[in-house]
């Protein structure tokens, strides 16, 4: 990329801090209307909730704001990494997506989309296209090549249900071909498909581990969203409704940057509602390996009626004297 190129990208900051979502908004739309298929792809509640758009929008803005120095997004690339190989994205979705992103950039912005300017736009995002393709053949090769491993997704069977409250369900799961399962680390999200008929879609959504490793079973706590001002969780109302034990779920591998981190110092855990559930792989992981420091636990949500785990979180406090738990509501 050129000097000059890279003013033309600083000099769209300020249209893109002002009309970045109305960018994207079309973008989307555009995408969706010439390549339906992605519909299977992207979450559409998130498109409905405009949240998809605001997150493009602000990628993009970051993006042009450190073209000069594009290293200090590693971290941000990263995490896209891991979001996009639980969602099984492909090399060909980046040269979708670049086509319809230069082609919103100068639909949107009209006569102000110069030759020169949409050259140094598209210069800039396959820059950034094969870099994100890059991390994530590695995030595929790594899982691929892990004991139990897999990439893409793969189905697996549903051998228990347990309601943890009215709202919540743990899911247990093993794969269907009856494989190994790879080791995954304590705070990590496994990704979810499922095909909703009323919209004639396969949609995925990303859900935490819930249980530590264990060779034997996934375990994934999923709340159902109920519309309060704002539209029902559709992958969460359809698994509450219509997931029982026998049928089967689609899953790509473990991933997820969010980890428990061993320390000398004593481990302190403090969630709110369900999201508790990546902190509880993290307590059973400690309590698998017997950990003697301090933990101490803390917990709030609505009422004792909507406490998921209140019962297995007194069983190991009682089990270790290590351990304190507080709870709120």
């Amino acid at each position: 990329m050129t000097e000059a190129q890279k003013e033309l990208i600083k000099g769209t900051v300020p249209v893109l801090n002002e009309h970045g979502v109305a960018l994207t908004s079309y973008f989307y739309k555009r995408m969706f209307d010439h390549n339906p298929e992605l519909k299977h792809v992207f979450n559409m509640g998130n498109q409905q909730n405009a949240r998809q758009q605001t997150a493009l929008a602000t990628a993009v803005l970051a993006y042009a704001e450190h073209i000069e120095n594009p290293a200090v997004l590693l971290s941000a690339v990263k995490h896209i990494g891991q979001k996009h190989s639980s969602l099984n994205i492909r090399p060909e979705h980046y040269q979708i997506v670049g086509k319809h992103l230069l082609a919103s950039i100068q639909e949107v912005l009209g006569a102000a989309a110069t030759e020169e300017l949409i050259e140094a736009w598209e210069v800039a995002y396959f820059q950034l296209a094969d870099l994100m393709v890059g991390v994530e053949k590695d995030m595929y090769n790594q899982m691929i090549q892990s004991d139990g491993g897999w990439t893409g997704w793969k189905p697996f069977t549903i051998i228990k249900v347990v309601a943890e409250t009215d709202e919540i369900q743990s899911i247990y799961l093993k794969p269907t071909d009856q494989g190994r399962l790879p080791k995954h680390e304590a705070g990590q999200y496994v990704s979810v498909r499922v095909f909703l008929p009323e919209l004639h879609l396969y949609q995925p959504r990303q859900y935490s581990l819930s249980d530590a490793s264990n060779g034997e079973y996934l375990r994934i706590s999923v709340k159902r969203e109920a519309a309060e001002g704002k539209p029902e969780g559709m992958v969460s109302n359809y698994i509450h409704q219509y997931v029982e034990v026998g049928k089967q779920l689609e899953l790509t591998a473990p991933t997820g940057s969010f980890q428990f981190v061993e320390s000398d110092k004593p481990h302190v855990f403090i969630s709110g509602g369900v999201g508790q559930t990546p902190l509880m792989a993290m307590l059973e992981h400690l309590a698998d390996k017997k950990e003697d420091k301090p933990i101490t636990w803390i917990h709030g949500c609505r009422n004792p009626d909507l406490h998921a785990f209140k019962e297995r979180v007194k069983t190991l406090e009682s089990q270790h004297q290590n351990m304190t738990s507080f709870s709120f509501y």
